[in-house]
């Protein structure tokens, strides 16, 4: 499913990642563990091109992505819809309902016809166990369900990989059983 070789990144001149080479295959759950700085979110951000890898390559499915096209927006985009990623900070818009957050990227990618991606929207929602909270806006809802809602518009536009980067860090023990059963 996801495949990477010798992907390097640095920042100046700290080396962060340093040749990461691995294999995933379609259904594995893998843990990235290391300290603090260690580079984990990093390697997730590359996977994603929200950071560009300074070396290597990325393949997904076999399918070569294009680290080259780090100037061209649309190959951008067009790498990203690959992947879900989950952050710790849930990175939700303040000014959109729950229900507008999970349709939003969808919505702009005109992905299906306003009255369809509502309903999947909505799908989405209830499975995060979050039908009651539809129009309620971030700063109304708990850190859990916050996260949810992050995990529910990560699975909206149907990537072939979720990535989580520490999604029940900022949580407290009850927050997180909660985030984790989702």
């Amino acid at each position: 499913m996801i495949e990477t070789k010798d992907l390097k990144k640095n920042f100046n001149d700290l080396q962060v990642l340093k040749g990461i080479s691995e294999t995933i295959y379609k259904g594995e759950v893998v843990c990235i563990i290391g300290p603090s700085g260690g580079g984990k979110s990093t390697l997730l951000r590359c996977l994603n091109f929200l950071e560009t890898p300074d070396e290597g390559e990325i393949f997904i499915d076999g399918r070569p992505l294009a680290a080259s096209a780090s100037k061209d927006e649309a190959r951008i985009r067009e790498n990203r819809l690959h992947f879900g990623l989950v952050f710790q900070n849930f990175n939700l818009f303040p000014q959109y309902t729950a229900l507008e957050n999970v349709m939003l990227a969808p919505s702009l990618l005109k992905k299906d016809a306003p009255k369809n991606l509502e309903a999947q929207a909505k799908a989405l929602l209830d499975q995060v166990g979050l039908s009651s909270k539809l129009n309620n806006y971030p700063h109304q809802l708990s850190g859990g369900q916050q996260q949810r809602v992050a995990i529910a518009r990560a699975l909206a536009l149907s990537p072939q990989v979720l990535c989580f980067d520490e999604p029940t860090s900022a949580l407290d023990p009850e927050l997180t059983g909660e985030v984790l059963r989702v």
